[in-house]
């Protein structure tokens, strides 16, 4: 139990940390640390895929298809997010977005997670 506790509360404060960030990261520094934290961020949360898309293919197709489709879904976003956390972290010294939309698991945990291409910040 102190696992999960401790899985559901270091994005909690992450984000609480990142939310008074990300506004005001004008310096190289600041835009280094903001892609060091959303690399991080999204290797720890990266399993959370596989519930969010069993909910979300579950409202789509219904509760057995999503229980099922979902969660296969799911693992291969956790790939994603976890890979995609990777390259943040290993090339923070190079400021560009995060390769996830939504760049974290739980800013719009409702939407499909999509990759793009990185974008200079």
């Amino acid at each position: 139990m102190k696992h999960i506790s401790t899985l559901f509360l270091l994005p909690a404060i992450l984000s609480l940390f990142l939310s008074f960030n990300v506004h005001a990261a004008d310096s190289y520094p600041e835009k280094a640390g903001e892609k060091l934290a959303t690399g991080v961020a999204n290797i720890v949360t990266g399993i959370g895929e596989i519930p969010k898309n069993m909910m979300i293919t579950s409202q789509k197709k219904g509760t057995i298809y999503g229980v099922t489709a979902g969660f296969f879904v799911g693992i291969v976003q956790t790939v994603g997010r976890t890979v995609s956390g990777a390259l943040d972290v290993a090339t923070f010294v190079i400021p560009t977005t995060s390769l996830a939309q939504p760049t974290y698991i739980w800013d719009d945990f409702n939407r499909e997670t999509t990759y793009s291409a990185w974008r200079m910040r």
